[in-house]
C-alpha cells in the first residue's frame, strides 16, 4: 500500500504544481486539447457504427430465434464501444505527448529544476528526438494493445466480464499511462524504453498508483486537457524517485557489475549508485 499511496500522491503534487504555476499549466493544454478533438470525433464516429459491425462480425447469429440474437450483438457493441474507450485512454498520453513533445519537455524540465536540478537532455535534434518517442510510443502501445485484445475477450466471461475485467482493465491502463508519462523525464536520462518498463515493473504499485486514477478522470469528458499538465509534472517527480536523482540533477556513475555497453549491460541504462556508494 506504502508505494500505491506514494503514486497517488506524485499525481496530487503534480496537479498542486502546476496550478501554483499558472503559465506552465496554461503552456500544457493546448496539445491535449488537439488530441482530444481528435478523439472525441472518432469515438463518435464509432458510436454511429458499433451496430453495424457488431451486426457484420456475428453473421452466424442471423437464424437464432429472439432474444438471443440481439442479446450476443449487444454485449458485443457494448464491449466495442468499451474497448474503443480503453484504447483511447491507453492512446491519448502517447498521442498527447506527440504533439506536445516540445511543450512537456520544457514543463518536465521546469518542474526539476524547482526540485534541486534537472539532468542534461541528450543532444538530439527536435526531429531526431520526436522520432525516438514515435518508436517508444509504439513499443508500448503493441504491449497495451496486446492487453486490451485479452481484456475484450474476458469481458464476454459471465459474471466476470462484468466485474473483475474492468477493474483489471482500469489498472492496465494505470500502468502503460505511467509509462507513457515518465518518458518524457526518462527519454532525458536517456533511459532505454525496455528499461523504462523493467523499473516500472518493478515498482508496479507506484505505477498503478500514479495512473489508474488519472485513467478513470481521463474517462470524464475534458479531465484529460485539464489535468494532462499536471499529469507530466507528477511524472517528472515519481522519475525522480525511481533514479533517485539528487539534488544537482547528475546522478553518479555506477560500477558496472558486468560487461557493458554505453548504456549498461546489453546496452541498457543501470540505476546510478547514491552519492554515498549504496545501491
Amino acid at each position: 500500500m506504502g508505494d500505491l499511496m506514494t503514486g497517488v500522491r506524485y499525481l496530487g503534487q503534480g496537479q498542486k504544481w502546476v496550478l501554483r504555476n499558472g503559465r506552465w499549466f496554461g503552456f500544457g493544454l493546448l496539445p491535449a486539447l488537439i488530441t482530444l478533438v481528435l478523439y472525441t470525433a472518432a469515438l463518435v464516429v464509432l458510436g454511429f457504427w458499433a451496430d453495424d459491425l457488431a451486426a457484420w462480425a456475428t453473421p452466424f447469429a442471423d437464424d437464432w430465434s429472439s432474444p438471443w440474437a440481439g442479446l450476443l450483438r449487444g454485449t458485443f457493441t457494448v464491449l466495442l464501444f468499451a474497448g474503443g474507450l480503453l484504447m483511447a485512454v491507453l492512446t491519448f498520453t502517447a498521442v498527447t505527448l506527440l504533439i506536445g513533445d516540445p511543450f512537456y519537455e520544457s514543463l518536465s524540465e521546469e518542474v526539476e529544476e524547482s526540485e534541486g536540478g534537472c539532468p542534461e537532455g541528450p543532444d538530439v535534434s527536435l526531429l531526431r528526438g520526436l522520432w525516438i518517442s514515435l518508436c517508444d510510443s509504439l513499443y508500448v502501445l503493441v504491449r497495451a494493445l496486446a492487453f486490451g485484445v485479452v481484456l475484450f475477450l474476458l469481458g464476454f466471461v459471465p459474471v466476470a466480464g462484468q466485474t473483475v475485467v474492468p477493474v483489471l482493465g482500469l489498472v492496465v491502463s494505470g500502468f502503460f499511462l505511467t509509462l507513457e508519462l515518465a518518458s518524457v523525464a526518462m527519454q532525458r536520462r536517456g533511459i532505454p524504453v525496455r528499461e523504462r518498463l523493467r523499473m516500472l515493473r518493478g515498482r508496479k504499485a507506484l505505477a498503478v498508483g500514479f495512473g489508474a486514477p488519472l485513467a478513470l478522470c481521463f474517462l470524464v469528458p475534458l479531465a484529460a486537457v485539464l489535468l494532462m499538465p499536471g499529469a507530466v509534472a507528477g511524472a517528472a517527480l515519481l522519475v525522480r524517485d525511481l533514479t533517485d536523482t539528487p539534488a544537482n540533477g547528475q546522478p553518479a556513475a555506477r560500477e558496472p557489475r558486468q560487461p557493458q555497453g554505453p548504456h549498461g549491460p546489453h546496452g541498457m541504462w543501470t540505476k546510478p549508485d547514491r552519492p554515498d556508494g549504496t545501491a
